[in-house]
C-alpha cells in the first residue's frame, strides 16, 4: 500500500503532500493566524502531537455567571459579586475534509481510511490539544531582545522557542532555520461533543468537518497551578487592583 501523504505524520505537521507547505507571513505587532499553530494527536503516531493542516477554524470559549450578594434594607445596592464555578470550556473545530484524512484521524481516531470509526459513540479516549501562538520579528526582539531567538525549548511562563526549517513541514520553501518564540495553551483531555460536515451539494464543492470539544482542563504546560498562583490584580503583593480591596490589606 502506498504512503498516505496527507496522513503520515512527521516533521512536526501531519502529513508531507503539497497542502502542507509552509509560506510566509507578515510581521506586525497583532497576532494573525497565519502564525497560529494547533497540534493534536494523530493516529498511528505515539510519540507528540502535530500541527493540523487544512485547519480553517478554531475557536476555544469558557464562561461563568456570577452572582450579585444584596442585603435586605440597604435599598437597591450589590454588596458583593461572587463568581460560580466555571463551566467546561469549549472550542469548535473546522477542517477541509480530504479522501485520506478526516478530522477524527486528525484528533488521533482510527477513523476513515485508517478504522472503522464513524460516530462519536466509537469513541472511547479522549485527546490533547497544544495552542502555539508563534510571535512575529518584532514581538521576538521586544521579549526577548533578539530576532533569532537562541533560549533553546524550556518553557518559561508557558513560552518556549520552535525552530523552524526544512524538517519542519517538509517545506522547500524554509531555506534557512530560524526559531521564534512561541507562547503555548495546553487544552488537556478533550472530548468531541457534536460533530458534523457541510453535507453534499450539487452547488458546492468544498466539504467542511465541523464540530465542538469539551475541555477538561487548560494551562500553559509549564506552570504549577493552586491557591497562591499570581494571577495578577493582587493588592496583597502591591499590584494595584479594585479599590475596594486594595482597603483590605491597607
Amino acid at each position: 500500500m502506498a504512503v498516505n501523504q496527507d496522513h503520515n505524520p512527521q516533521g512536526g505537521v501531519q502529513g508531507t503532500s503539497p497542502l502542507y507547505r509552509f509560506g510566509t507571513s507578515p510581521n506586525t505587532r497583532s497576532v494573525v493566524s497565519q502564525k497560529v499553530r494547533i497540534l493534536a494527536p494523530a493516529f498511528g503516531a505515539s510519540d507528540v502531537l502535530y500541527q493540523i493542516g487544512v485547519l480553517s477554524n478554531f475557536s476555544p470559549t469558557e464562561s461563568r455567571t456570577v452572582e450579585p450578594v444584596r442585603g435586605i434594607g440597604f435599598g437597591d445596592q450589590v454588596a458583593e459579586l461572587v463568581p460560580n464555578v466555571t463551566e467546561p470550556m469549549t472550542a469548535t473545530i473546522e477542517r477541509q475534509l480530504l479522501y485520506l484524512s478526516n478530522i477524527w484521524q486528525a484528533t488521533g481516531y482510527a477513523a476513515g481510511v485508517s478504522g472503522p470509526m464513524r460516530s462519536l459513540k466509537h469513541h472511547r479516549w479522549p485527546f490533547d490539544i497544544r495552542q502555539e501562538v508563534v510571535f512575529s520579528v518584532i514581538a521576538d526582539f521586544e521579549f526577548s531582545g533578539s530576532s533569532n531567538i537562541q533560549s533553546g525549548t524550556d518553557f518559561v511562563g508557558g513560552v518556549s522557542a520552535l525552530t523552524y526549517s526544512q524538517n519542519l513541514g517538509g517545506s522547500s520553501v524554509d531555506a534557512q532555520e530560524g526559531t521564534h518564540n512561541i507562547l503555548v495553551t495546553f487544552y488537556e483531555t478533550c472530548w468531541w461533543s457534536s460533530w458534523s460536515n457541510s453535507g453534499f451539494s450539487r452547488d458546492s464543492a468544498l466539504i467542511t468537518e465541523s464540530g465542538d470539544v469539551m475541555i477538561t482542563d487548560i494551562h500553559d504546560a509549564s506552570t504549577t497551578y493552586g491557591e497562591f498562583i499570581n494571577t495578577g490584580n493582587d493588592p496583597s503583593i502591591g499590584q494595584l487592583g479594585s479599590i475596594r480591596y486594595g482597603n483590605t490589606f491597607a
